[in-house]
This record gives structure tokens, C-alpha cells and sequence, in this order.
């Protein structure tokens, strides 16, 4: 889709929600963004551009400054950045807060879970957005909205050639969420770190591998130029949700109509994101190859392991947790009607 395309859609969501919403808010808000971004495009393209979509749609009633990820609280931290009001909405992953409640991770997405398109139809068609809404009020006290779409990642930037699952026993790797526990049970050694000390931990050898987002992000970070290896498919992150937790006095003190515009802003950036990463990405891998680096893909018997040991991993979740159980069920109905429908019509991406 082009970006005249893109203008065109912001357009016609942008007029049939102002004529549905005529109660608008009357006073002006100014809200701070917290968000766990340290800079590149989850910064400055998505971030900084969901917050524009909010101003253009309110007719500027809401203007968002945001901030990058440390300044207002911890990067890794943003939900609780927002309820305490530090700042009135946040830019994340929410699945950064699974160390609290790992249903965090089922709507954040997670190994065996959805690529990018399948996550859009489920959030904004199978009830995915409205169960994560319902969720985030009750565990954690704070509104939350889908604003932006990542990409299937690259599985590692490893100094390690990994092919195998023997290849993966005591790799020492960064990552984040319920990977961290999965690729352990694999017999990876991980380590949790921010985006910003990542680069620095892979150059002193601290890790030997680190899974960040996908190519057109990773470029930039340098990865690829320290680390020869690129391995794939992103089996542990086949797509995943931005997410913007916004403070609930902040949410209440605007009108209905302005809080459909900001979950509208939401809207135009998942699909923005989407179509962004997913043609950047091409010419990201043509320069990652051009660079020298060696593309290695994990065997079947890897992949078959890490999809058997994340749906295992799950249940264990969901028979000690209801709301794990709640939004794992909901996901899974979801990917059974995929299986039994889409593969009878749809040719995969790029075929």
C-alpha cells in the first residue's frame, strides 16, 4: 500500500469517526509519552507518529510529547510509569511486564503465537483488543490500546553458528518475555537486557547472540557488523503488539468521541507499522547479505522443539492463572479457524 494510499484511508476513518463522535472533549490536553524505546523507528516513526495521528484526529485537544525510553521512569517499566501519572499514556511492549503476569505475553504475542497479519484480524475482529482492554484494567490499572505492529524477527544475531538444538545448549543470549523461560528450558542461558545495552553486551562477548526485532530495525543497531551469524525463521517472535497503556483519570477525563479518535489513531498506526516493517525489511536483508554475514535456518527438529516446548510452557500458565487460560483459549480458537480455513485459499506471503 503506498503512502498516498495511506493518506487516503487516514482520511475516511479520520471523517466517519469525527460524524460519529460529535460530543468531543472541550479542554485541551497535554500528555507525556513514556515509552521503552531509547530512539530508532519504535521512537521516532512509531511513537512520535501514533502521537501525531492523536493530535491531527482531535484537532489537537490531545498533544503527546513523547519521551525516550529511561526518561520518565524505567524503559522496561512504562505500565507503571503510567498509572502512577509520572506520564498519561506509554508506548511498549506489553509483554515487558510478564515478569509480573505472564498473560501479559499471550497479548503481547509469543512463540506459537501469530504472525503480523493474523495478529491484526485477531485483535481487531476476534476480540483480541477488547480482551486485552478488559485485562489491563483489572490486573494493572491502566487503559490499553493496540498502536503499532513488529515484525517476525530475526531469531538471532548470534556470534555462534546455531542450527540445531544441540547448537543451542549454554548459549548465552539476550532476550525478553516468556522466551527467556522457554529458551532456558531449551538449554539456552539468557540474560534480559534494554535495547540500548544490547549492542555493547554483544561486542564485549558478555552474550553470544541477542534477539532483538526484525531486519530494517536491527540495521541500524549495528548488529550484523559484530555478529556473523543471522539465524532464522524468528520462531520465539513470529510477530508482536505495540501497545499504548494510557492512565485511566487521564482516559475518563476525555469525552467518548475523543477516546475512540485516539484508539483510531491506534488503528492507523497497526497498519502503517505493518506495511512499513514489512517492505523495509527487504532491502534491510539485502544489505545484511551484501555485508557478508551468513544466513543460517534452524533445522525442522528445532522448530518442531521450540513450538512444542512454548505451547507446554503455556499450559503450565493457563492451569495456574484464569487469565492466562481466559486469553490463551481465546488466542487458540482463533488459530484453530486459521488452520482449517485459510490454508484451503491463501498463498503465502511472497509465493
Amino acid at each position: 500500500m503506498s503512502k498516498r494510499m495511506i493518506k487516503v484511508l487516514f482520511s475516511a476513518l479520520a471523517g466517519a469517526a469525527l460524524c460519529a463522535s460529535a460530543a468531543t472533549s472541550q479542554a485541551g490536553e497535554n500528555w507525556s509519552m513514556a515509552t521503552s524505546w531509547g530512539g530508532g523507528p519504535f521512537l521516532k516513526k512509531d511513537a512520535e507518529g501514533f502521537a501525531n495521528y492523536v493530535e491531527q484526529l482531535t484537532a489537537g485537544r490531545i498533544k503527546i510529547q513523547v519521551f525516550p525510553g529511561g526518561t520518565l521512569g524505567k524503559a522496561l517499566k512504562v505500565s507503571d510509569t503510567v498509572k502512577s501519572n509520572v506520564a498519561q499514556i506509554g508506548h511498549t511492549w506489553m509483554g515487558y511486564d510478564w515478569g509480573i503476569d505472564k498473560t501479559t505475553v499471550i497479548f503481547a504475542n509469543m512463540a506459537g503465537g501469530l504472525n503480523p497479519e493474523e495478529l491484526i484480524i485477531w485483535l481487531y475482529e476476534g476480540g483480541g483488543a477488547q480482551l486485552a482492554s478488559e485485562y489491563r484494567r483489572e490486573v494493572f490499572g491502566v487503559e490499553s490500546i493496540p498502536c503499532g505492529i513488529f515484525p517476525t524477527e530475526i531469531f538471532l544475531h548470534s556470534k555462534k553458528r546455531i542450527q540445531t538444538l544441540a547448537d543451542f545448549q549454554g548459549l548465552k543470549m539476550r532476550t525478553a518475555g516468556a522466551w527467556a523461560e522457554i529458551a532456558g528450558n531449551l538449554g539456552a542461558s539468557t540474560v534480559i537486557l534494554p535495547g540500548s545495552e544490547v549492542y555493547p553486551a554483544l561486542e564485549r562477548g558478555v552474550i553470544d547472540a541477542t534477539e532483538w526485532s526484525s531486519p530494517s530495525v536491527n540495521l541500524p543497531s549495528g548488529f550484523h557488523k559484530i555478529a556473523k551469524y543471522i539465524i532464522m525463521p524468528g520462531v520465539h517472535q513470529p510477530g508482536a503488539v505495540q501497545e499504548c497503556p494510557i492512565n485511566l483519570d487521564a482516559w475518563n477525563r476525555i469525552s467518548k468521541g475523543d477516546q475512540e479518535l485516539v484508539k483510531l489513531a491506534g488503528r492507523l498506526m497497526v497498519m502503517e507499522s505493518w506495511i512499513r516493517y514489512a517492505y523495509d525489511d527487504i532491502d534491510a536483508l539485502a544489505k545484511m547479505r551484501a555485508h557478508g554475514n551468513e544466513f543460517v535456518k534452524l533445522d525442522a527438529a528445532f522448530i518442531k522443539a521450540a513450538h512444542k516446548a512454548a505451547a507446554d510452557w503455556s499450559d503450565a500458565q493457563a492451569a495456574a492463572s484464569p487469565w492466562f487460560k481466559r486469553a490463551l483459549d481465546n488466542r487458540r480458537t482463533f488459530q484453530k479457524a486459521l488452520r482449517e480455513n485459510w490454508n484451503f485459499f491463501r498463498f503465502p506471503i511472497g509465493m
